[in-house]
């Protein structure tokens, strides 16, 4: 049986992805300055692919938080869900302090490797609970896997 969607909760759902990374791109706008001369590794996109992939990524997320939260799964199976979904943003609002305001890129890293192993646990409760909010995290997954491989990069290139 189908659920009527809930639109208020769906648009606070899309809503706190998108202010986290807000939030943090506010925080870090003067490193995005100096960050454009330090050396890059390969197959660096340009700047403006940055933004349109986290704006993306996010709707994703938040779509896929609804879906747990909207779904009929026990109390106990969606809280922990959108905990280990909450941890997951907590790292991503401190990556980019950590990368591009710090520059403290090797740290950056490891919280990048921290940060992609809560998405994969969020992933996996999301799919247990409904295999659509899994599946909505993929390209996340692979963005981050991308990610790490520059900041990896930009800390071998720059130090």
């Amino acid at each position: 049986m189908k659920r009527k969607i809930q639109y208020g909760p769906l648009a606070a759902a899309l809503a706190i992805p998108l202010a986290v990374g807000g939030f943090s791109a506010f925080l870090t706008r003067d490193g995005m300055a100096y960050f454009k001369t330090v050396s890059q590794p390969p197959l660096s996109p340009p700047a403006w692919l940055f933004p349109v992939a986290w704006t993306i990524l996010y709707l994703l997320m938040g779509a896929a938080s609804y879906l747990v939260w909207a779904s009929g799964a026990s109390e106990k199976r969606r809280e922990r869900a959108l905990t280990a979904y909450g941890l997951s943003l907590a790292a991503n609002f401190l990556w980019p302090i950590v990368f591009f305001t710090a520059r403290l890129y090797f740290a950056a890293f490891l919280l990048l490797l921290v940060l992609w192993v809560l998405v994969v646990i969020t992933a996996l409760l999301f799919s247990c609970i409904d295999d659509r909010a899994g599946k909505l995290m993929i390209p996340y997954i692979v963005w981050l896997s991308f990610a790490a491989y520059l900041n990896l990069g930009v800390w071998l290139l720059n130090r």
